[in-house]
């Protein structure tokens, strides 16, 4: 995987090249003070994060049910998933007992 820009700035990577090639990077663009670093889940760390999220999510300081589209029952999973090829499914929650 070859960096598209040269020069100054940062380059974040975001995710994994299909086979984890390696990155090629010159070391000239590093002396000018081009920046690369990694994102995984976006900086997210679960054991320390998630609690204070769902804490947030429980208090009603974060509002997450707005990007909640559609719900279906387990049986309708394959509905679920069609709605999201469409294009007409942000997120969908999928009840176990429904």
């Amino acid at each position: 995987m070859a960096l598209p820009t040269q020069g100054w700035g940062k380059t974040i990577i975001l995710g994994v090249e299909m086979h984890g090639a390696p990155l090629t990077i010159s070391s000239l663009e590093i002396l000018h003070g081009k920046c690369v670093m990694g994102s995984l889940f976006g900086g997210v760390k679960p054991k320390q994060d998630i609690p204070i999220l769902a804490d947030k999510y429980l208090n009603k300081e974060l509002e997450l049910d707005k990007f909640i589209t559609h719900e279906v029952g387990l049986k309708d999973i394959n509905t679920a998933f069609d709605l999201l090829l469409q294009g007409k499914s942000l997120r969908c929650t999928i009840w176990m007992d429904k």
